[in-house]
């Protein structure tokens, strides 16, 4: 298992999809991926290092892994 911190939003971005891939990104929020980051077994970095700007990162990897597999 690959150990996350929060410069790893690519990473990460592909472990929250695989944990909740029912997921409507419309209807999250930075606070959820940010909790739902801190959820995931491999995520090792402080929580307080996290901003919006790392939590954004996230979430766009995110949606673009899913508009690439449209």
């Amino acid at each position: 298992m690959t150990e996350l911190n929060w410069e790893s939003t690519y990473a990460t971005a592909l472990a929250l999809k695989r944990a909740y891939p029912q997921t409507n990104l419309e209807d999250v929020s930075l606070g959820q991926i940010y909790r739902w980051t801190l959820e995931l077994p491999e995520f090792q970095d402080d929580p307080s290092l996290a901003n919006d700007e790392i939590l954004s990162a996230i979430y766009q990897d995110w949606l673009e892994e899913i508009l690439h597999e449209q």
